[in-house]
């Protein structure tokens, strides 16, 4: 029963920080965010938010960087939003699983094409 609740906890912080992600005005924070995952730990202290980019990677850090900085701000709306006794600290972290993919379906599809692409 807890990993289920530990699971919605996850779900409505996801979707929550979605939208507010779209109210900041950090020059920063450019580019299309997406918020691909939420980890809440068991004691719902602290959840790390698993951040991803479209386009450039390289621009990712500055952006986390802006996220770390709004990060009372946005916690401070979470608690107004969610109804739980206590609002995880936030910890923003790059999600690179986009980019691994790409490289697993490359590397793939050399395979089938015949060729080596090490």
């Amino acid at each position: 029963m807890a990993n289920n609740r530990k699971g919605r906890i996850n779900e409505e912080i996801l979707r929550e920080l979605s939208t507010l992600i779209r109210t900041l005005k950090d020059p920063r924070i450019t580019g299309l965010l997406s918020i691909t995952h939420v980890d809440v730990t068991p004691d719902m202290r602290y959840a790390k938010v698993f951040v991803s980019r479209l386009g450039e990677q390289s621009e990712l850090g500055e952006c986390i960087k802006g996220l770390q900085s709004a990060g009372g701000y946005l916690r401070r709306e979470l608690a107004q939003r969610l109804t739980i006794r206590y609002t995880p600290e936030l910890q923003f972290e790059a999600d690179d699983s986009m980019v691994h993919g790409a490289r697993i379906s490359e590397l793939l599809g050399g395979i089938s094409d015949g060729k080596d692409t090490e």
